[in-house]
């Protein structure tokens, strides 16, 4: 085997070896991974402009920067021909219609940091707009003058004291219940009377504080529960004769008792009265039960009030009273709709409760009203705008939408929008129809119960909405990286978070209920294990009733309270935080090594350079003019005005509007008056640009931009000049040319990383040629060593047989002289060998040498 075999076969082999790497990269062999893929990579590098490929047609997408040249227009409208199926007006309404609802998710922003940046904005001050729009709805349906009306109600019903000196809060028995319905409550109801005892404008109805109108009647419902609803014990039976359990609807009483002989002993279902459920301190109640309405007159009311005391209308039975009226208040166009609750538990006593709504159900009266209404239109429309923007991504992205917590969060908020436009219109109808039928029937009561509870949920869900609406505007904020600290954070500690929340809660929980069973029969506080948790919670931020912790148990309650404080507070929630301030110090240190991409401050330089570019364009322009004018002669003609504005690059057209503008005659000629005019008036323009551009500087206070702008308002005029192109396709071919370079530059930058890596592979191949000549050398210093080793043998074989050969005892005793030459022979054997032999010897030797 020779050594050139040997250096064809590693070649051969180094060849297959880098043919089978490359086909194993494949086409990304030739692509750089640091300035090739999507923003959502790890390495981000983007550019103004879309780095697209330098072989695509630079006039693919001339129509978004403005006209196109004039040896375009043809194939332009020929193309256009071909290609659009409509005309060309409704081709461009579409497409603008299409671009109303153009968003970072519609919208190819992945290489374009300037379209991503510009969409965001557009996006933003859209949502701002329906920001102000549902925040002028929301606190439209809100008054400051809504918690004074709910005071004086309050005040007037709950803190009024009869003679015995119970008032509503302070009622804990049937007795106290009569004393307060006889006393403060017909006082607070009846307002017919000024304080000189002269009547209200001679009107029947009850006008409270003489300013709120007493809608119908009052009306009073209890509920009761059945005889023998539980069971005494064996040994309580001869001493106990009844038992009436807590209250449930299952166990409901629904006979007749009493007088039975009107509604007050006469049981009534939820859906007779057309009532609705109450949730109570105790439990929750059904709408139904035994009710009476007062009359109109205080007088009546007080014999009918004094007739169900008589005869036993409360009992052991009962377990919840109800007084139910409205009030309304035309001064601020509000109702206030009261509910005040005793509950009889059936430990004994009572326990009261309110609930004073007030709402806003009559919407349209006054100036304002009616621009809510001009608003409510907007937010319909807005409200259709987000929801064909959110199916266009949907459509786009099919199921990946709801992967991010924005959309899902726009979705909320849509959702949320439509039940309230759908509950507006409920409402408005609903309210018509109960002020008509109160109109007819004056004297009876007006339930507004259930459409003052349904308004006060449409004003928490507006609350809720409004929220939302709020948090949302961190999405279209993300775009800064300062920003997105909050967001980068919390979704990076969200798993150590939700990790450690486990532990958290284990410990907050052992303790609820340790304290629940400790402290739940003397504690109010901890009187449920509901009430137990927000306690553990408020003793976290230091609001605790140590003393009432001590009275229920002396041992346990200070090892409770210690143990607690300890573990929790010092211990368990100074984790959490530590958790969240690493992950804060990573994130923040994470985005200040993190290069600068383009911000929205960079998109207001830009717009500034253009404004000067613009103002310094058009004062070129002017100065042209004027050089044009100075010729100093008194009739300047239109052939010499034209060949003198073209050399310096203006289009022909504008040189003939300008020249017709002060040629009032129309003989092609500017006379010394109109050449006056003219000069005159391009002076004015010129001295306001000067001011304009001065005033927009000092307004960004940048000299450096206005110097950049100045280079390049140079290098267009002289690129102008030479080319003699209109400015409008200057402007374009400037934009084509910006693109292009930002192409060639990333486009020069995968080769560079493609020679990189060739200069790796060639290294490669260096490194195991010399790996392998090496190798080479070894082998053939072995053969060798091993064809002398060979040729010594062989050689030392042949002089013995030629020596064994002439040393016979026949050849000595024949010829003496043989002898002697024998012995010379024997001193050199390679001289005295036979010619074959010696041809053989010498053709082995040149072989091996050969070898």
């Amino acid at each position: 085997m020779s050594s050139s075999r040997l250096n064809n076969r590693a070649d051969s082999h180094f060849r297959a070896q880098e043919e089978h790497e490359l086909e194993n990269l494949g086409k990304k062999a030739w692509d750089n991974p640091v300035y090739d893929g999507s923003p959502s990579t790890a390495l981000k590098i983007r550019a103004i402009y879309n780095p697209k490929s330098i072989l695509e047609n630079p006039y693919e997408n001339i129509e978004s920067f403005g006209e196109p040249p004039p040896y375009q227009d043809k194939t332009r409208q020929e193309d256009g021909k071909k290609h659009k199926p409509f005309c060309g007006c409704c081709y461009h309404v579409f497409k603008g219609i299409r671009g109303l609802w153009g968003t970072t998710l519609t919208e190819n922003t992945a290489e374009n940091r300037e379209l991503y940046v510009k969409t965001t904005l557009r996006e933003l001050m859209v949502y701002i707009l329906f920001l102000v729009d549902i925040c002028l709805l929301t606190y439209g349906m809100t008054s400051s003058n809504t918690y004074y009306y709910t005071k004086v109600m309050s005040s007037l019903f709950l803190e009024s004291a009869a003679d015995n000196g119970v008032n509503f809060q302070s009622i804990g028995s049937m007795a106290d219940f009569w004393a307060y319905a006889q006393g403060p409550l017909l006082d607070g109801l009846y307002w017919t009377k000024w304080y000189n005892n002269e009547s209200l404008n001679h009107s029947p109805h009850s006008f409270i504080y003489y300013e709120n109108l007493l809608l119908g009647v009052a009306r009073i419902r209890q509920l009761k529960v059945q005889n023998n609803s539980c069971v005494v014990h064996k040994d309580f039976k001869d001493d106990i004769s009844g038992c009436y359990d807590v209250y449930s609807q299952e166990k409901e009483d629904t006979r007749s008792f009493g007088l039975i002989n009107g509604t007050a002993w006469t049981y009534h279902s939820e859906d007779e009265l057309g009532g609705s459920f109450h949730w109570g301190k105790i439990t929750s109640y059904s709408g139904g039960g035994y009710y009476t309405d007062l009359d109109v007159t205080k007088q009546q009311s007080v014999r009918a009030l004094q007739t169900l005391k008589d005869n036993l209308w409360l009992d052991r039975g009962t377990r919840a009273v109800f007084i139910d009226f409205s009030v309304y208040n035309a001064n601020i166009n509000l109702f206030c709709v009261l509910r005040l609750v005793v509950e009889f538990p059936a430990t004994g006593g009572a326990i009261p409760s309110w609930q004073i709504r007030t709402v806003k159900l009559i919407r349209y009266v006054s100036g304002w009203d009616y621009f809510i209404i001009a608003c409510e239109v907007i937010f319909c429309v807005f409200i259709f705008y987000y929801i064909v923007e959110e199916i266009l991504e949907l459509r786009i992205h099919k199921f990946k939408y709801f992967t991010s917590i924005w959309n899902i969060l726009d979705v909320v908020v849509i959702l949320l929008s439509l039940v309230a436009i759908a509950f507006h219109i409920f409402r408005t109808i609903e309210v018509n129809r109960l002020m008509g039928k109160l109109l007819k029937q004056p004297n009876t009561y007006a339930d507004f119960e259930f459409l003052a509870f349904w308004q006060t949920q449409y004003n928490n869900m507006n609350a809720v909405n409004l929220f939302f609406a709020w948090i949302k505007i961190f999405k279209y904020i993300s775009f800064n990286k300062t920003m997105t600290q909050l967001s980068s954070t919390l979704a990076r500690c969200a798993k150590d978070i939700l990790g450690f929340a486990i532990m958290f809660f284990i410990v907050f929980f052992a303790y609820a209920q340790l304290g629940y069973l400790l402290f739940g029969t003397q504690v109010e506080n901890f009187s449920t294990f509901v009430k137990c948790i927000f306690t553990q919670f408020r003793i976290i931020l230091g609001d605790f009733d140590y003393d009432a912790i001590d009275n229920a148990n002396r041992i346990l309650g200070p090892i409770y309270f210690v143990t607690y404080v300890f573990f929790v507070f010092f211990v368990l929630l100074n984790m959490f935080l530590a958790i969240i301030n690493d992950t804060y110090s990573e994130v923040k240190e994470e985005l200040s090594n993190q290069k600068n991409e383009l911000q929205f401050s960079d998109i207001l330089k830009q717009g500034y350079n253009r404004t000067l570019l613009k103002l310094k364009l058009k004062k070129e322009r002017i100065s042209d003019v004027q050089k044009a004018l100075q010729s100093g002669s008194k009739e300047l003609e239109f052939e010499d005005f034209k060949n003198s504005l073209k050399e310096m690059g203006h289009a022909e057209h504008e040189i003939t509007a300008a020249f017709s503008k002060f040629d009032q005659d129309g003989n092609q000629i500017l006379d010394e008056e109109e050449q006056n005019r003219m000069r005159h008036e391009l002076e004015e323009k010129r001295v306001a640009l000067n001011a304009e551009i001065e005033s927009l500087g000092r307004s960004y206070g940048s000299n450096k931009l206005e110097e950049g702008v100045n280079l390049a308002d140079m290098k267009n005029n002289q690129t102008s000049r030479v080319n003699s192109v209109s400015q409008e396709e200057f402007q374009t071919l400037v934009k084509r040319v910006q693109q292009l370079e930002h192409s060639i530059d990333s486009t020069m930058s995968k080769i560079d990383a493609m020679v990189i890596k060739l200069e790796m592979l060639e290294r490669n191949k260096l490194k195991r040629k010399d790996l392998m000549g090496k190798l080479l050398d070894n082998i053939n210093k072995e053969e060798q060593l091993n064809q002398e080793e060979l040729f010594h043998r062989n050689l030392d074989q042949l002089v013995k047989e030629e020596q064994d050969d002439y040393k016979t005892p026949q050849k000595l005793k024949n010829d003496l002289t043989g002898i002697s030459s024998g012995n010379r022979n024997s001193l050199h054997p390679m001289q005295g060998l036979p010619g074959s032999q010696n041809a053989v010897i010498n053709t082995r030797l040149h072989s091996n040498s050969h070898f």
